[in-house]
């Protein structure tokens, strides 16, 4: 609330008639990861490249960076902000992520004649763009001059509604995460940490997810050491956690001030910073990707799947596409209570069979399921 304050003030400032601009709208720090992908596409002697934001989570982790141009928070969707907002930065194409649909906002961008996209779109019968009620957000779903979607189904619901303008690109994630590979990701203090031994990755955690592995992590071998990286940095919660975990445990923002025989004595390193999660993956043997415990939503199970890493989640993935198809495939195992957690996690680390044989399933999907973002490309490109 207090940075959309300072949203036009700050717009006020910047020069937006220098370059024809593309305005990216995401949610938070997950739909910037879907957009960034056709970011990198984009020719930027040609285009000026915008993103705007609803979440803190997004904007203050990517405002900075170097694949955009320019950030900010997205005012509330009224008619005035809208007009405001639009007459200023002049988007030439405006692109939407996922479920990012602002009427007031898609209104003001027709009638300024930008060509406006929704991409990765992902829709489910209990929208309310398919309810006999809904007809104010159903008629904004018309605004746009074409609809990306993850999957078949979500074609045939905009069908119903006789949307016709729509086809099926797939999720641009997937080449996010396997851009991934390619990078490098080595963390030396990871490296350190787990010398030989099997890593088990828990990435983006709750409170809910804590009830489930702590239990575990008490119990494992000596043989197998523990990265967890929290959802929530907060020295309230990271003090919460460690007072859970009765094995040595270090922490990352410390390492530099534990001896060689602490590091080594240390059966848990929990990563007390942001945006070191996706090169962590790169160690894991074994993941758990968190806020499938709780109602907070599934975290990204595309970053370890990349890896060719099995994974656990919680029991709450109905809402995850990519979720459904991997338990399906058997890649990735749900589970509800710490129990269920126990005897996966037990099988994941003594049957080195089983636990690749699982992994390389995740990997297998991923490669299958690239090529979203070239398909976007074409399509938006060719048309403008």
């Amino acid at each position: 609330m207090e940075g959309r304050q300072n949203t036009f003030s700050i717009l006020a400032k910047e020069n937006f008639n220098s370059k024809r601009n593309i305005w990216f709208h995401t949610a938070s720090l997950g739909e910037f990861e879907q957009a960034l992908p056709i970011i990198k596409e984009i020719d930027r002697d040609k285009y000026h490249i915008l993103v705007s934001f609803f979440s803190p989570s997004g904007f203050e982790v990517k405002k900075n960076h170097p694949a955009i141009d320019f950030a900010f928070y997205l005012p509330t969707d009224t008619k005035k902000n809208m007009q405001k907002l639009v007459a200023i930065i002049q988007p030439e194409i405006s692109i939407f992520i996922k479920y990012e649909i602002w009427p007031n906002l898609l209104t003001q961008l027709k009638e300024h004649n930008s060509k406006i996209y929704l991409a990765s779109a992902l829709f489910r019968k209990n929208q309310v763009y398919f309810k006999s009620w809904g007809n104010f957000f159903k008629k904004a779903l018309f605004k746009f001059d074409y609809i990306f979607t993850q999957n078949q189904d979500s074609i045939h619901l905009l069908n119903e509604i006789g949307f016709s303008k729509a086809s099926v690109s797939g999720d641009t994630r997937f080449d996010r995460v396997t851009a991934q590979l390619a990078m490098n990701n080595t963390v030396s203090e990871v490296e350190r940490f787990l010398g030989h031994d099997l890593c088990f990755v828990i990435g983006s955690s709750w409170e809910e997810d804590e009830a489930v592995f702590v239990e575990f992590i008490n119990a494992a071998p000596s043989h197998l050491k523990f990265v967890i990286a929290p959802h929530e940095i907060k020295k309230n919660k990271l003090d919460a956690l460690k007072n859970k975990v009765k094995v040595h445990t270090l922490t990352y923002s410390k390492f530099k001030t534990y001896s060689s025989e602490e590091i080594k004595a240390a059966r848990v390193l929990i990563i007390d910073s942001i945006g070191l999660l996706g090169k962590i993956y790169a160690y894991a043997n074994i993941a758990y990707v968190g806020g499938g415990m709780g109602t907070s939503g599934l975290h990204n199970i595309l970053e370890p799947a990349t890896f060719g890493v099995p994974i656990i989640i919680g029991m709450n993935y109905e809402k995850f596409p990519e979720a459904k198809m991997l338990i399906e495939l058997g890649g990735v195992m749900s589970i509800n209570s710490s129990e269920t957690f126990f005897k996966i996690g037990k099988k994941l680390t003594n049957d080195k069979l089983f636990r690749e044989a699982k992994g390389k399933i995740c990997k297998d999907f991923i490669q299958k399921n690239t090529g979203a973002t070239k398909f976007i490309t074409n399509q938006i490109f060719k048309a403008n």
